[in-house]
């Protein structure tokens, strides 16, 4: 069993006996998800810290988007709700980089695939070098942005 997934579960425990309400409830619905993303497919399996990751990378975007879309339908409480659930969830996904962390690595990977100037059809070549040292460290869409930026699209 993932190491992050114990603590997952240790948490739980520890937010239910100090009667946490949102806390319990952020890390029951990331237990949930988790275990749906283990029983999908053929076959169920464990899945590692880094399937984990992803699985609370995916939950707290929709916290984010759901948090966005109550603004913009003037529901503040609503939203702020999804911004303290996202905030729950943030503490338990790696670190995120910085805009100029994430800069620098999609500088390196025009530069590595040769891509400068090349413009939209180089958009995949190189997301495919910068998606897996950026994974679970940054926003896609942000990354995306800036290597659409670069490529000057």
């Amino acid at each position: 069993m993932s190491a992050l997934k114990d603590q997952l579960r240790s948490d739980l425990t520890t937010a239910i006996k100090a009667r946490d309400a949102l806390r319990s409830s952020v890390i029951r619905m990331v237990l949930t998800a988790i275990t749906t993303a283990e029983v999908a497919g053929k076959e169920a399996r464990e899945l590692s810290d880094e399937e984990v990751i992803t699985v609370l990378g995916a939950e707290a975007k929709k916290r984010r988007e759901s948090a966005e879309a109550f603004d913009a339908g003037n529901r503040p409480e609503l939203a702020q709700k999804e911004r303290d659930e996202a905030a729950i969830l943030a503490e338990y996904l790696p670190e995120q980089m910085s805009a100029e962390e994430i800069q620098a690595i999609v500088t390196a990977a025009v530069e590595s695939t040769g891509s400068a100037g090349v413009g939209m059809k180089a958009m995949g070549k190189v997301m495919g070098v910068v998606s897996p040292q950026v994974k679970g460290k940054a926003d896609g869409g942000v990354v995306a942005a800036e290597v659409k930026k670069q490529l000057g699209v």
